[in-house]
């Protein structure tokens, strides 16, 4: 009798979730699913003794140590940054995967081009002045109410991985240019978007070449230790004065007092961000917390940016983000080594 694929949780998750994992598995008489009554460390540690697969977001090193038969690690989410320390040790003396979630993709590239319009059509600011009586229904430049064009824009996409991939499919029937900068331009862009002869692909080399031409970026790029502060001083000016800026993947990539004082003296038109500097702020004197230095760098009084509270992958309850989770479990079940979404130590994603 082959052995049993062990997988433990390393949270304690909702119950339609477990729900879900248990009726999917519930006729795999090959896999065991184990959800811990107990997360104190001494019990978990006893766990992990006899999982083949974990899934979970912050194990510690001890965790993965003892973790003695473990041959795939599940971060359900997107960002790894945090891990690749731990995994690099691992690896030293045995061979343990690790593999990211790319399961919120649709949802966050929707709130991509949401934020993105929003942001060119004035819709937040209008709602505001509406709600307080204020009905505009001409233009004030004085006051940044105008709405900006999208047609014959070109839209840069730094990075091509899950998320990026639906924005580029979510915006390519309006006329548009797209500019997308990835990892490896050999290997072109797939499926029926490569028949548009409108796309034009840069590698990191050709970062400053790319925000030249561009006056719209949309940033998707994992967070890795290249890739923080990619955005600074120098090429939020590369991008221009008519340049717009779209953030969900970490806030570090685009330098906070950079992005703040391009917006303040219009070096770019407009910004929007889902994504943040500071996710344990601590509140001000009126209650409020913001995630950035708030007294140094006032986003909140900028008209030109978009605030989103990291709220891209709603709804979290979703329960289809989890397929791939589901998949990779099986693959490891029937001994298949052919991961999805398996991360480069190396590369850090």
């Amino acid at each position: 009798m082959s052995k049993k694929t062990n997988v433990l949780f390393l949270w304690k998750i909702d119950d339609e979730l477990k729900k879900h994992f248990q009726k999917t598995f519930s006729k795999d008489k090959n896999t065991e699913l184990v959800f811990p009554a107990s997360f104190a460390k001494k019990n978990l540690l006893k766990l992990s003794k006899d999982a083949d697969i974990m899934i979970g977001w912050r194990p510690s090193l001890e965790q993965l140590k003892a973790a003695e038969n473990l041959k795939l690690f599940i971060n359900p989410g997107t960002g790894v940054k945090h891990h690749i320390k731990n995994f690099r040790e691992i690896y030293k003396s045995r061979k343990v995967t690790l593999v990211n979630g790319h399961g919120h993709a649709y949802a966050t590239a929707q709130h991509t081009v949401a934020m993105l319009l929003s942001l060119m059509g004035r819709i937040v600011a209008h709602h505001n002045w509406m709600a307080n009586g204020i009905w505009r229904t001409s233009d004030d430049k004085d006051i940044f109410s105008a709405s900006i064009p999208l047609k014959d824009r070109k839209i840069g996409l730094l990075g091509y991985g899950a998320i990026n991939k639906y924005v580029h499919q979510f915006l390519s029937g309006f006329e548009n240019e797209f500019h997308i900068l990835k990892r490896d331009k050999s290997k072109g862009i797939p499926g029926q978007l490569k028949k548009n002869k409108k796309n034009n692909i840069y590698d990191i080399t050709e970062l400053n070449k790319f925000l030249k031409t561009i006056d719209i970026l949309i940033v998707a790029v994992p967070h890795t230790s290249k890739t923080e502060d990619l955005i600074r001083d120098k090429e939020l000016k590369l991008l221009g004065k008519n340049g717009l800026l779209v953030n969900v993947a970490r806030g570090t990539i685009v330098n906070e007092d950079s992005l703040y004082d391009a917006l303040k003296n219009k070096i770019i038109s407009g910004a929007a961000t889902d994504v943040w500097y500071n996710y344990s702020p601590k509140k001000d004197s009126k209650g409020r917390e913001f995630p950035y230095n708030s007294k140094r760098n006032p986003f909140h009084k900028l008209n030109n940016f978009l605030l989103s509270p990291h709220r891209a992958a709603s709804p979290f309850d979703d329960i289809s983000r989890w397929d791939e989770v589901i998949e990779n479990i099986r693959r490891v079940a029937k001994g298949n080594k052919n991961y999805l979404n398996i991360v480069d130590l190396n590369e850090e994603y």
